[in-house]
């Protein structure tokens, strides 16, 4: 009854719409009857309805098709990395400083000067230390002929034993006595502790120094540089000396082949790590200290895995990993095959296969995403 009475009522006002036979939905909106409105949806769902059922009907026997892009899987060498952030640097980088205090009396390199190991770099004020080592070896000499003549006269059955005696002290004690007053004047003279390029000079000569904490020059060896990070302990036994690494400098966009050269024995307890240091060729001088770089460690090898690239790679309801393969492929066509696979580890956007796929299956690498079984697959 209800149903006649808003069939009578959307009649009504169809009729005082203009008398057209079918009011638009515009001036429908327009009248703000809801009754109205329901009548009018209730009718175009009828007819969706009938539609659809035709079209149903008709497109029985028409196959579902799909435009896809698949390729014959190969066996290949696969490397697994594991990928850390280090920092450059070298152990010949150090302050120089004076081993006594006194004023800089010469200076004898600048800043950009190469130098090499033992070059006198500079020299302080010895406050008269090598008028002592000159007043020491006179006294010496004289000491060393008396023993000597001492010597013979004792070999002779001349003289006492104990002038032999006191004469051969003498001369040990005064012999002691110029090598420490060389000693200390040799701490005067500042040489360079290995080659390298001076890379700063913090002092003028005639400035009083002393042993601080800028120095009186910084000298730097970029020849021997590593690479310095830290690696989960998980990876104890997976590293070995000699083990080879990328090393990708961010500052200069190059690449470099290095080498583990140690593995450290203790593991950090703050994030369970261990520290190990990479070898790293630097023969256009671009390394310096303290840039950024990433490794790229290798710590697997398979020379015939089976991969496919990550991103085909899909997941089901059950948690169960899938990708499609290509059944009955002809040239151009085949039917699609949803095959659950277990896959390895990635790297470089390739995921290992290790069951599920086979070489020479034919996988579907573009287009995979609205594939079902069964679907029929055109390259």
């Amino acid at each position: 009854m209800k149903q006649i009475i808003t069939l009578l009522t959307f009649s009504v006002f169809i009729i005082s719409c203009g008398n057209k036979e079918n009011a638009s939905i515009d001036d429908l909106i327009k009248a703000k009857n809801l009754k109205v409105l329901q009548a009018k949806k209730n009718l175009l769902q009828d007819d969706i309805a009938k539609i659809d059922a035709a079209l149903a009907t008709l497109d029985t026997k028409k196959e579902t098709e799909a435009l896809v892009s698949a390729q014959v899987v190969k066996d290949t060498l696969f490397n697994h990395y594991l990928e850390i952030q280090g920092s450059v640097d070298t152990k010949e980088n150090i302050l120089v400083q004076p081993e006594m205090p006194g004023t800089l009396v010469a200076l004898n390199v600048k800043a950009g000067q190469k130098v090499t190991k033992g070059q006198i770099l500079g020299r302080v004020d010895d406050s008269g230390t090598s008028d002592q080592v000159a007043s020491l070896e006179t006294q010496y000499q004289l000491a060393k002929t008396t023993f000597e003549r001492q010597k013979n006269l004792w070999n002779q059955k001349i003289g006492s034993e104990i002038q032999y005696l006191q004469a051969q002290t003498q001369m040990i004690s005064l012999q002691k006595s110029v090598a420490q007053a060389k000693a200390m004047l040799s701490k005067t003279l500042i040489r360079a502790p290995f080659s390298g390029t001076i890379d700063e000079v913090f002092v003028e000569r005639g400035q009083v120094v002393a042993p601080s904490q800028t120095g009186l020059m910084r000298i730097v060896n970029l020849s021997n540089m590593y690479v310095a990070t830290n690696v989960p302990e998980s990876y104890i036994g997976k590293l070995k000396v000699g083990t080879e690494v990328d090393v990708f400098l961010t500052s200069l966009g190059k690449t470099y082949k290095g080498k583990v050269r140690q593995i450290g024995n203790y593991i950090n307890p703050n994030n369970r790590s261990f520290g190990i240091e990479v070898s790293v060729p630097n023969p256009q001088n671009l390394l310096r200290p303290n840039q950024v770089a990433k490794l790229k460690v290798i710590d697997y090898i398979n020379k015939k895995a089976v991969v496919v690239p990550t991103n085909i790679i899909q997941q089901d309801g059950q948690g169960n990993q899938f990708v499609f393969v290509v059944n009955n492929a002809t040239a151009k066509t085949g039917v699609a095959k949803k095959v659950t696979v277990k896959v390895g580890q990635s790297a470089d956007n390739v995921t290992e296969i290790l069951e599920g796929i086979t070489t020479n299956d034919v996988i579907v690498t573009e287009g995979f995403s609205t594939l079902i079984e069964g679907t029929k697959l055109n390259f």
